[in-house]
């Protein structure tokens, strides 16, 4: 196992995202009842023009270097958003966004970070029992159209 960022510089290494991305996505469309989600909308320009920074959770599986989850997060001054979190179905229950949750919030804590902000589907019930094991708290629940629920959540670091 080990967390790596994710150059995501060839179309390779984008595709290489994009499969995870869909695979996981996918079960997030029908935990929360909405298949046209963004993240299913992406392709090659979308993810090279995404001004996140992306990091990868690989796994040695059958003798191959496998990339199981996926996070995504941009920063504006010392708030980082979390803007992605994927893990593909073939590794779920294995820690692996927990994993990627953590790395991120303790890296961007020595980096400054005073504020971590995170949306998700209100049905997603294991995405808001991961961010509430991590010290998140409801702060805004919203419906877009077609009446699909999202729920925003906000930690502080843990330095401030």
């Amino acid at each position: 196992m080990s967390i790596q960022r994710l150059p995501l510089q060839t179309n390779e290494e984008i595709l290489l995202l994009l499969s995870l991305q869909i695979a996981s996505y996918r079960v997030e469309a029908e935990l929360i009842g909405f298949e046209d989600i963004p993240p299913l909308k992406d392709g090659i320009d979308s993810i090279r023009k995404a001004e996140e920074t992306f990091y990868g959770y690989f796994v040695q599986d059958e003798n191959e270097t496998k990339l199981a989850g996926a996070i995504s997060f941009a920063r504006e001054g010392s708030v980082i958003t979390i803007c992605r979190m994927m893990v593909h179905p073939n590794f779920f229950r294995r820690g692996i966004a927990r994993s990627l949750l953590q790395h991120i919030l303790m890296d961007q804590e020595k980096e400054g970070a005073l504020l971590f902000l995170v949306s998700t589907g209100t049905a997603n019930l294991p995405a808001i029992q991961l961010y509430q094991s991590f010290g998140f708290t409801l702060k805004r629940v919203f419906t877009l159209p077609p009446g699909v629920c999202l729920s925003t959540f906000e930690r502080p670091a843990s330095h401030s």
